[in-house]
């Protein structure tokens, strides 16, 4: 008798700053029977986030300088890929996310279907989730924006619920892209660039005091990024010869 194929493994990462006062309830909603590892990688926090990963026997990465979000993001995935990961899961500690979707978050990438998928807030409805209304208008122009330059129709792409495969991050080189916020968005439009396909399925959301956001100065310097990287991403596909911005695909998975 054959024995069964061995499952994909499933490593969660979670970009960790000053996250010591929720990462407990975001880890115990944290899947077991799907996901094989969580790495937390701490940004020099000022409290007491990596004792608390260490109690909650998490593989803990600490930075000996803050290297902001998307330098976080770069030791995440390199670390969750020296791992062995196949599918790399980010979920932010903040319990802004709901955990318990990881498995519909990663199905479509398990199935060969997709090779990014994004744990989208609009399909839901956010404000009743507590989004600030400036935030929920912000997201909506710049998601506009985005579709129009990539040649998509997803609901956002600013979400901090996302999952890739092992493929994808070996392919694209995400070392090149900011250190800051802005990372997000120049990690799509090289997904965007090289093909791959993105799906986003829905998840609720949470705001309270408890959980990170982004104050009003630093989402203006984000929203402006974003712009920039629209730009390049535009005049990088026109120089292209015979490529359109069209060249990925999305849905919305169930």
């Amino acid at each position: 008798m054959e024995s069964p194929a061995e499952q994909p493994k499933v490593i969660v990462v979670m970009p960790a700053y000053n996250a010591a006062r929720t990462l407990v309830r975001t880890y115990r909603e944290i899947p077991s029977e799907v996901v094989d590892h969580v790495i937390l990688v701490d940004d020099l926090s000022r409290d007491d986030t990596v004792a608390v990963a260490q109690l909650l026997n998490l593989q803990v990465v600490v930075h000996r300088q803050n290297l902001g979000y998307g330098g976080n993001q770069k030791t995440c995935y390199g670390t969750a890929l020296a791992e062995g990961a196949e599918v790399v899961v980010m979920l932010h500690p903040d319990y802004q996310y709901d955990a318990t979707r990881i498995p519909a978050l990663i199905a479509p990438i398990l199935a060969g279907d997709a090779d990014m998928m994004l744990g989208s807030r609009f399909l839901g409805d956010p404000l009743a989730g507590g989004m600030p209304r400036w935030k929920y208008a912000a997201n909506r122009f710049l998601t506009a924006l985005e579709n129009r330059a990539f040649g998509l129709q997803l609901s956002e792409y600013h979400s901090g619920y996302r999952a890739y495969s092992r493929r994808l991050l070996e392919t694209i080189d995400y070392h090149a892209n900011s250190d800051d916020f802005v990372f997000d968005q120049e990690l799509v439009s090289q997904v965007v660039a090289a093909g791959f396909r993105i799906r986003e399925i829905p998840v609720p959301t949470r705001y309270f005091t408890e959980a990170s956001s982004v104050n009003f100065r630093r989402s203006v310097v984000y929203g402006l990024g974003t712009l920039r990287t629209l730009l390049r991403h535009r005049r990088a596909m026109r120089s292209r010869s015979g490529t359109t911005t069209g060249d990925a695909t999305a849905a919305a998975a169930p």
